[in-house]
């Protein structure tokens, strides 16, 4: 005889933590606010999909429904969790390495943050401090890496402080919003919804190719 529990039981247990409508779906609101606090303050959260989590979750706000999930979100308190979870794991991430130093980063073994630590390096030279703690905010992986990057630097603290909220409500609230005012003028969106993500996945990762063409060319020009 199946339990009450089984159903929810088996539904999590088969969640996706890289599909932002398995995501949505499992963990609603709250889970938009742990992944943005796990993708922006602690360095195992570098794989998982802010920017297709975001617009997703403002585009189930207007009642469109994920292929084979009942997920709904509300508004309100949708933008609350995106945008504390993307400003407090933010200055998570840099206090960790502001205290532990580069020791975070040099453990790793992962190549793919390795490259990332690389380019965050590389944005805090070209841009500043306080442009690239903004655009870093758009760059999958480099959001991850280069708030402990920051605190390992020395980046005073007001400074970034200032900055990374500045930067991540613009993110968080930008596209969170975006995917609401979609979902909002097309009627039965949700019917696009995994071309729409695979533009979204595109798109952000636009900035990453960028930097790696314009990394390749100054290789070549030395």
């Amino acid at each position: 005889m199946t339990t009450p529990l089984a159903v929810p039981l088996s539904s999590q247990l088969a969640v996706n933590v890289l599909d932002a409508s398995s995501l949505l779906t499992a963990f609603g609101v709250l889970g938009v606010g742990v992944v943005m606090f796990a993708e922006t303050g602690l360095l195992i959260g570098f794989f998982l999909p802010g920017d297709s989590l975001l617009f997703t979750a403002g585009l189930l706000c207007t009642g469109g429904r994920g292929p084979g999930h009942g997920a709904h979100l509300t508004l309100g308190p949708l933008l609350v969790a995106a945008a504390v979870g993307a400003v407090a794991g933010a200055q998570c991430g840099y206090l960790l390495g502001r205290r532990a130093g580069g020791a975070l980063l040099a453990r790793s073994r992962s190549a793919r943050l390795a490259e990332g630590a690389k380019r965050a390096e590389e944005f805090l030279a070209r841009y500043g401090h306080a442009k690239a703690i903004v655009l870093a905010r758009f760059v999958p992986v480099v959001r991850t890496v280069l708030n402990p990057l920051a605190g390992a630097l020395g980046v005073p603290v007001r400074t970034f402080t200032l900055w990374q909220v500045a930067g991540g409500l613009v993110w968080s609230l930008g596209l969170t919003l975006a995917g609401y005012a979609l979902g909002s003028s097309i009627p039965n969106v949700d019917r696009y919804l995994l071309p729409l993500v695979g533009v979204i996945v595109v798109v952000s990762l636009v900035p990453v190719a960028l930097e790696v063409l314009r990394s390749r060319r100054a290789a070549d020009a030395n």
